[in-house]
């Protein structure tokens, strides 16, 4: 597979950009080499290699969900800059 000029211009055009004749050149010249660089890992021999997510063993770093006091209603409202009935009062943002 090999990225061309009009593809660059493609992609180019996608993202709003717009590219010199030289940037297009460079950048499919780029584009070419990093294909090239991926077909390699093709030569790879992946057979006995196991699927695997992550590279890493992954653990549950959360803790268990527990039932704890909380705040009061006083307390949670008593940085607000206005509340009214109990509960924050915000701007209306719609008329």
């Amino acid at each position: 597979m090999s990225i061309t000029i009009k593809d660059v211009e493609h992609v180019a055009n996608l993202a709003r950009l717009e590219l010199s004749e030289q940037e297009k050149e460079q950048f499919a010249g780029q584009l070419n080499a990093i294909l090239k660089y991926a077909e390699k890992l093709n030569e790879l021999q992946t057979d006995d290699v196991e699927p695997t997510t992550h590279v890493l063993p992954v653990r549950n770093v959360m803790r268990e969900d527990e039932v704890q006091a909380s705040v009061t209603n006083e307390t949670a409202l008593r940085n607000a800059p206005d509340d009214e009935d109990g509960q924050f009062k915000v701007p209306a943002v719609l008329e």
